[in-house]
């Protein structure tokens, strides 16, 4: 009987050696896989700078873009670059007949007429009588283009226009039949005149391409 129970006493602690060294050995083995997570490179704040660095990137890309200037710094370049970039683009331009000075002395034109002309008007029945003239390379401009542009008025709408040279500019007069226009010519003034009708800018182009643009120098 005693024996029988040493036997069972000496049994039961072999097991619990058994089990002790088995759960010893799971967590030593837990312990070095826990050790393994915690040594693995954390990418998270590399992906976050990463994400910065790229976002920063667009966002200078897009400011950059956005402060690219867009005006041309002067009106008559810019017209003439407006046409440059018309003509470059139609594969059909015959370089041979292109004349971009022609273009350039008719903006020289508009500049002296609309700036350095010297205008005195009156209301005559019907409409404006305007005497305009300037010094001798104004009255040039103003001769070549004030008469060009009557005459282009005159065909494309139901107003007259006429103009009389004199040694230093000419005289203009603009009408019409039209009881309701009278008002509108007389409180567009000359400046206002000359503004008139879609003809300036097919002009510009005709006048680069060697074509009619209204008046020659």
């Amino acid at each position: 009987m005693k024996l029988t129970h040493a036997l069972a006493f000496t049994g039961t602690l072999a097991f619990a050696a058994v089990l002790s060294t088995a759960v010893v050995a799971q967590q030593a083995d837990h312990s070095q896989h826990g050790g393994s997570q915690a040594q693995q490179p954390d990418h998270s704040q590399h992906a976050g700078h990463m994400t910065h660095q790229v976002g920063g990137q667009q966002t200078m890309n897009h400011a950059a873009a956005a402060t690219q200037p867009t005006q041309a710094g002067q009106d008559a370049f810019a017209a003439i670059q407006e046409i440059v970039s018309i003509l470059s683009a139609d594969p059909a331009t015959d370089w041979s007949k292109v004349n971009i000075d022609a273009l350039r002395d008719h903006l020289v034109d508009m500049h002296r007429v609309t700036l350095y002309a010297q205008v005195a008007g009156e209301q005559i029945e019907g409409g404006m009588r305007y005497t305009v003239t300037g010094d001798t390379e104004t009255a040039a401009s103003i001769k070549r283009m004030v008469t060009a542009h009557a005459r282009q008025v005159s065909q494309d709408s139901r107003w007259s226009a006429a103009t009389s040279e004199l040694a230093n500019g000419v005289t203009l007069v603009v009408t019409t039949d039209h009881a309701n226009d009278v008002a509108k010519i007389r409180g567009l003034g000359f400046a206002g005149f000359m503004v008139q009708g879609n003809h300036h800018q097919p002009h510009h182009l005709m006048m680069a391409t060697g074509g009619f643009g209204g008046h020659q120098h």
